[in-house]
């Protein structure tokens, strides 16, 4: 579809530049002939002129005589002459320009359409992973619940580890829907943007995930400099909190989390660092996609959708801020915040 497309489009641009060009082209030739016409006409009237005033002028002053009518002809086959160059001239011109516009055209609409075409491509993977997503929960709920049936007889506690497991996938897509729409959210609303203290926020967020931090005995070290950024409080909170749970899963239990914050270039630069394995470089430029997880060392460790980090990057768009991903040396992840300061 997209390169029938592009060849339309080409087609299009081509025939907008060809246009232009006969335009210029017969513009110039008319020009240029009307210019030697006239010059040809003034070599005209002066032979007239001279034949005319030769009579009475002494003998040795007189030219050689060139009848007048023997100069038009010669005239006449010059005029036919340089017709032809003029339109073998201009029709060489207009043929490269066809060949060296059909070229251009054509890697240009590759360009117009290149935008298009990933967007086509990201829905199409985006509705390709999301199913794969959504029947995974599903047909382990169906699989458990058609071997359960099966059985003659259960006890309660069997029966409640089933609930159990149920309302676990449940819990999965019901979070796998949250996420999907907290991204359609973010990418069709402006939020209002205050003044938001970034260590109170950091405070705050390490307060909520001080369970997850117990759990896996994982410690903080911090070194942030106070100031207030650009933002929205809430959702500064949920991208902060994706990134320092993204950590958590990913780096080694009873490790350490390096947080630093700092004032530069007019900016302000948040990083966390993890002491895990970090990011395989081939997965780094799609890290941020939708539903994307890699299947290296990182993917092993953790649960979930691929969704946490392409929400993250949602909401530092919505407030107007940017975040990356890189690696450190001589291992981990470091994910950077870069903020407006307020």
């Amino acid at each position: 579809m997209f390169h029938s497309a592009r060849l339309k489009l080409t087609g299009f641009y081509l025939a907008i530049l060809l246009c232009f060009s006969l335009t210029l082209s017969i513009g110039i030739r008319e020009l240029a002939w009307h210019e030697y016409k006239s010059s040809s006409d003034a070599q005209r009237d002066a032979v007239r002129v001279l034949e005319k005033n030769s009579f009475g002028v002494p003998e040795a002053f007189i030219l050689p005589p060139k009848p007048y009518n023997d100069f038009t002809a010669v005239q006449q086959d010059e005029d036919s002459l340089v017709s032809q160059h003029l339109n073998q001239d201009l029709i060489m011109l207009n043929l490269a320009a066809l060949v060296i516009g059909g070229l251009l055209s054509y890697w240009y609409a590759g360009r117009t359409l290149k935008p298009i075409f990933e967007a086509h491509d990201a829905q199409k993977r985006f509705a390709a992973d999301a199913s794969h997503e959504l029947r995974t929960p599903l047909a382990n709920m169906q699989i458990e619940n058609e071997v359960f049936l099966r059985q003659r007889s259960f006890t309660e506690q069997e029966a409640r580890e089933l609930i159990a497991s149920n309302l676990e996938e449940v819990q999965r897509l019901e979070n796998l829907a949250g996420n999907l729409l907290s991204l359609t959210q973010y990418e069709n609303t402006s939020l209002e943007l205050t003044a938001v203290p970034i260590d109170t926020l950091l405070k705050d967020v390490l307060a909520h995930n001080a369970k997850a931090l117990k759990g896996r005995k994982v410690k903080v070290d911090q070194d942030v400099t106070g100031a207030d950024v650009l933002g929205h409080r809430e959702s500064l909170e949920r991208l902060v909190t994706i990134v320092i749970d993204n950590a958590i899963k990913y780096g080694p239990e009873g490790g350490t989390i390096f947080i630093k914050g700092k004032k530069a270039n007019g900016r302000y630069a948040l990083s966390v660092r993890d002491e895990g394995p970090g990011v395989a470089a081939n997965d780094l430029p799609h890290i941020f996609d939708r539903l994307y997880r890699g299947d290296k060392a990182r993917t092993t460790k953790a649960d979930g959708y691929g969704l946490g980090l392409a929400l993250a990057k949602q909401i530092a768009i919505a407030n107007q801020a940017s975040i990356e991903a890189g690696n450190a040396k001589p291992h981990g992840a470091v994910f950077t915040i870069d903020l407006s300061l307020k």
